[in-house]
């Protein structure tokens, strides 16, 4: 209530100055001369600061470098004009002399509409800003930027809101603390009936903070199941499969999962492509052929990784073959689907043409002679 005292000081000041003007009328009719020149003064003020905010202001703040004191400047405009028109009215429907037994109640309704028009500007301001944080993430393309900011400018809003009705409340004499505990209670058994639901949506917050995935990237859940985050809202994730279908995880569970996202922290990534050849192959000769093989398909293939030098490394005595695994890179996840056909075909042709054989399951069987 500081900022309605220190506007009642002021306009008690100016209307000092103005009743001088109004004393020259005549009396009969001064009380309402004097209430015009108020009004036209206040209309002319409210012009004036319109005119300066929208002409000299918004011209200063689109030289500088960021948009967003532009936005506040544009959403100060009408609540400061309409904060000079309303205490012109106030002052002069004060000075009537047949409004002089409804003083006290004009004065609350003044006090009521500051409230109300501070609470205006404040929401416009909380909404300037949130529309630059949305553009300026946008820049950077992140679409959860677009889902989240405008709901939490939202819920700012509904709570200015609140705080100015219990204080017009308040300016109206009615009392506010039972309505308070009411709210309290309220909010308490709300809170309880929603748990899931605020889990979900607090969940989604920090998904967007933290960010261990993002619209757009390639991930795998725990369950194994792999493919793109689709959207992230404020109840649940969507993660879009290769095979078109799309899964709906609740942001708590998608926050406590193990999840590998294969965009971070780059989109490339290396796989393996287990392979194997017979008993009694020549290694050296085999290791020449697959690298060879390996490295044409890397240089030629759409999606490998250009420049990148393939392996080979043999690992395991296998039941019919000697096994290996060749090191492959591609630039995103899902082209190793198509490298590894390639690599496949090129190998088969490769091993036919150079008599590399690879077994298929051969079980010996040793008959004792008795």
């Amino acid at each position: 209530m500081a900022i309605l005292g220190n506007a009642n000081t002021l306009t008690g000041n100016f209307l000092i100055s103005l009743q001088a003007i109004g004393s020259v009328a005549s009396s009969r009719y001064g009380d309402l001369i004097t209430a015009g020149l108020i009004m036209a003064v206040a209309l002319t003020i409210g012009f004036t600061i319109h005119f300066l905010m929208k002409v000299y202001l918004s011209t200063i703040a689109k030289r500088t470098g960021t948009v967003l004191d532009e936005m506040l400047v544009s959403a100060l405009k009408k609540p400061m004009y309409l904060l000079v028109i309303v205490t012109g009215v106030y002052l002069s429907l004060a000075q009537i002399n047949t409004l002089a037994g409804y003083v006290p109640v004009i004065t609350r309704m003044y006090q009521v509409l500051v409230i109300v028009i501070f609470a205006y500007a404040a929401s416009k301001v909380i909404s300037s800003v949130i529309n630059w944080g949305v553009k300026k993430q946008s820049a950077t393309d992140s679409k959860v930027a677009l889902t989240f900011l405008p709901l939490t400018g939202k819920i700012l809003s509904i709570f200015i809101y609140i705080i100015a009705f219990i204080a017009v409340l308040d300016q109206l004499n009615i009392k506010v603390t039972a309505l308070i505990a009411s709210l309290g209670v309220a909010s308490l058994a709300i809170a309880l009936a929603l748990q899931d639901t605020l889990a979900n949506f607090f969940a989604g917050i920090y998904i967007m903070a933290d960010r261990p995935v993002r619209i757009g990237d390639f991930v795998r859940l725990e369950n194994g199941e792999d493919g793109y985050v689709d959207e992230i809202g404020w109840r649940s994730t969507k993660v879009r499969t290769l095979p078109n279908n799309v899964i709906v995880i609740p942001n708590s569970k998608l926050a406590q999962s193990v999840i590998t996202n294969y965009y971070l922290p780059s989109e490339e990534m290396s796989f393996l492509v287990k392979g194997g050849v017979a008993y009694g192959s020549d290694l050296d000769k085999v290791e020449k052929v697959t690298v060879r093989t390996a490295k044409e398909v890397q240089q030629t293939v759409e999606g490998a990784t250009k420049g990148f030098e393939p392996l080979v490394r043999f690992n395991e005595f296998g039941d019919s073959n000697i096994n290996f695994s060749i090191i492959m890179r591609v630039d995103e996840p899902v082209a190793k689907y198509h490298v590894i056909h390639e690599l496949i075909k090129k190998l088969a042709k490769a091993y036919e043409k150079d008599g590399i054989e690879i077994s298929w399951p051969v079980r010996k069987v040793y008959v004792k002679k008795s």
